[in-house]
């Protein structure tokens, strides 16, 4: 890092400050070049209005509080169901021979696919919209958490037979930790898929939260609500993934010091 950078002349935090400066010049010049009207390209500083005007209403963090309940739903609901999966993979392998197929199936199968479906099953309600956020985020955790809960050392396996641990302490003080890492990863990929899935999910008749507030200021051709509440959803799903990567950088810290202890 520290070679890079004295090559580089240039920190990796000041490009990416230095990248965001470029994109939003560039956004200014295109709004103020004629080519597109303001109703289709709104410039930054009208976009930073509407969004000031958001947050200081508490519009804004409202409708963040909406979406991040169902997608906290959605991503728990999910990773409970992938963790159940994994354990089922590693522990009866030929359980898998019977479900691989399917999941294989509705893995290819887009979750927005499934409103019309949802919609006749489920109704309008919170349930169907939290279906969506648990499809699409539960396929990088389930194959994310299998091929942690598969990739355990056989060697410890083997020390832990010599010991005489049953299947359930051999999962529990073998697989489990070595699988940390990748279940973390895992949950981390899931997260930024519950927030893809927001417009999606909320599509579905909804009256508050992000993907609502997308759609809503759409119909009211309000380009620049649009932006702003784009804007605030990745932000918002930066903010979950560098939470995770702090977490994922300090598990990764800890089993390195133990390893070298």
């Amino acid at each position: 890092m520290e070679e890079r950078e004295r090559h580089g002349g240039i920190p990796e935090s000041l490009k990416t400050v230095l990248g965001f400066f470029i994109l939003l010049a560039a956004w200014q010049l295109a709004a103020s070049s004629g080519i597109w009207s303001a109703y289709v390209l709104p410039p930054p500083a009208k976009v930073a209005k509407a969004l000031a005007k958001m947050v200081e209403s508490g519009v804004l963090f409202r409708h963040i509080l909406v979406s991040g309940r169902r997608v906290l739903a959605g991503f728990s609901i999910a990773f409970a169901l992938a963790m159940a999966g994994g354990i089922l993979a590693s522990q009866i392998s030929r359980a898998e021979e019977y479900y691989s197929g399917f999941l294989e199936f509705m893995r290819n199968v887009p979750p927005i696919s499934l409103i019309a479906l949802l919609i006749l099953w489920f109704g309008i309600g919170e349930t169907s919209k939290i279906i969506i956020i648990v499809l699409a985020s539960f396929f990088p955790m389930y194959l994310n958490i299998r091929k942690g809960f598969l990739s355990a050392s056989k060697m410890l396996l083997e020390v832990g037979i010599v010991f005489r641990l049953n299947r359930w302490q051999r999962f529990c003080h073998i697989v489990l930790p070595s699988a940390v890492p990748d279940i973390l990863v895992g949950m981390r990929i899931g997260l930024g898929y519950s927030w893809r899935a927001i417009i999606g999910a909320e599509m579905i008749a909804a009256a508050s939260g992000l993907g609502y507030l997308i759609l809503d200021a759409q119909q009211m051709s309000r380009s620049d609500k649009v932006i702003a509440g784009i804007l605030t959803i990745g932000v918002v799903g930066i903010l979950c993934d560098k939470i995770f990567s702090l977490l994922i950088g300090r598990v990764a810290g800890a089993r390195g010091e133990g390893g070298a202890e």
